[in-house]
């Protein structure tokens, strides 16, 4: 099993309870293909550096997790399938890093 910090961009059109669903999608995915969670955060609604899909804003969604490597490609394509993920992040790390990040520390 291999570390993984995933960051999703998700559309800023969702409604609170189509966001709630589209993230318990992610994790029944995740946790379908034999990974683990770890720790996550709420980045928020923030601006993106660039449009994507028309869009200036996206929410982002921070995740921690531990997942075999060989399910990574069911894990993408899903995601990709997906209208309301915008974007998504996968970064294989050795350690985990220390929560809270940077970025929740500069909302406050």
């Amino acid at each position: 099993m291999k570390k993984f910090e995933i960051v999703l961009l998700l559309s800023p059109e969702l409604s609170s309870q189509n966001l709630d669903n589209e993230i318990s999608h992610f994790k029944k995915t995740i946790e379908t293909n034999s990974g683990t969670f770890f720790k996550e955060e709420d980045w928020g609604l923030r601006e993106l550096s660039y449009n994507i899909n028309k869009f200036k804003k996206a929410f982002y969604k921070y995740y921690q997790v531990e997942l075999s490597g060989n399910n990574i490609d069911n894990i993408k394509k899903t995601l990709n399938q997906s209208e309301n993920v915008l974007r998504h992040l996968f970064i294989k790390v050795n350690e985990h890093q220390e929560l809270p990040t940077k970025l929740v520390n500069e909302k406050r």
